[in-house]
């Protein structure tokens, strides 16, 4: 079993995949890769990348392949300074634009610097604006044999279907919270022990993470909690009457526009789960979603997973993260029977 299968073994079965289609010489020109944020999908794609630039393939005992670590190209991949791969990932706009797009085809027609093939990994690949879907598209109509495109997807998040049905896709799943707990207890215990998170810091991580280890440490280890904490309790306000739309808005605007909406896309999820007699993955907002969710019919909750993908789509036009979330808090005080609501 190779390294990123050890570390990762949630990505094991599309690891192995890469595996068996490459020794059989049947590894596609372009690869749709799907799981949650934080699930490791650019790991594999850079274990991906390594395996197949790698000069001296060694065979395991079942014949799938893996990368020496010895070679030159080894070394390169190993010091990230490899000129034969390629990662487009989004910009400061968080989107991927059709100027990244045109540079990848450029990469994709030029010869190998020092390899015997390149890899273009683009990530966020659903976060393509419709030119660099289109000139993406190009790129994929024409394979060239010694290119390989990784395309980076999110779950849920859309793909021009065009571009889809020129992919195969592969599905990274999450992991259970067995494997996802111990994967981040493993990298906490690197940091020094004044900085390492606390047991409690890391069950709620995971649990906000949804099982996302990745995700989970980038939480564990930043601001996230924090500013989380703060807008949850200003939208519970808000719902009782205590604050205004505008104060509740102004928490979230330090976590931004990507981290307002999966906010509110998972209390949305919650509310819906809640509505079909399942559990929710937030425990802390258990009792407003249950109150809630005994108020109002199924469909709402629908209706505010649609707003927030409506908020998302404004995201493409750089949409203030505190105006989304005003509109957004306004949607959700809707919920609330009219005889609790105030002016």
């Amino acid at each position: 079993m190779t390294d990123i299968a050890k570390d990762m073994p949630w990505l094991g079965r599309a690891w192995s995949t890469v595996q068996q289609r490459l020794a059989q010489d049947r590894l596609p020109h372009a690869l749709l890769v799907v799981g949650e944020q934080g699930v490791g999908k650019r790991a594999w794609a850079e274990a991906v990348a390594g395996l197949l630039l790698c000069d001296q393939q060694v065979g395991l005992d079942n014949g799938a392949p893996i990368a020496c670590g010895q070679c030159r190209q080894c070394q390169l991949i190993a010091a990230n300074s490899h000129p034969d791969v390629r990662v487009y990932s989004p910009e400061k706009s968080r989107m991927v634009k059709v100027d990244q797009i045109r540079a990848l085809s450029t990469f994709a027609v030029a010869s190998p610097q020092v390899a015997h093939r390149k890899v273009a990994i683009v990530d966020r690949a659903d976060q393509l604006n419709i030119n660099a879907a289109n000139a993406l598209l190009k790129t994929l109509e024409e394979p060239l044999p010694d290119v390989t495109l990784l395309r980076l997807q999110e779950s849920g998040r859309p793909v021009l279907p065009t571009i889809r049905s020129r992919c195969q896709a592969l599905t990274i799943p999450l992991p259970d919270a067995e494997d996802a707990g111990r994967w981040l207890s493993a990298r906490v215990s690197e940091l020094e022990e004044s900085i390492r998170p606390s047991p409690d810091t890391l069950a709620k991580s995971l649990m906000l993470a949804g099982n996302a280890p990745r995700l989970a440490l980038e939480y564990a280890t930043g601001e996230f909690l924090a500013q989380r904490d703060e807008a949850f309790e200003a939208f519970r306000q808000f719902m009782k009457g205590q604050m205004t739309v505008g104060d509740a808005a102004r928490r979230f605007k330090t976590l931004g526009l990507d981290d307002t909406l999966w906010l509110f896309e998972s209390w949305a999820a919650d509310l819906a789960r809640c509505s079909a007699g399942g559990e929710v993955q937030d425990p802390e907002a258990a009792d407003m979603l249950g109150y809630l969710a005994r108020s109002n019919p199924p469909w709402r909750a629908h209706q505010l997973l649609e707003r927030v993908r409506e908020s998302r789509s404004a995201g493409i036009y750089n949409a203030s993260p505190e105006l989304e979330a005003t509109q957004l808090l306004l949607a959700w005080r809707e919920l609330m029977p009219r005889k609790r609501q105030t002016t």
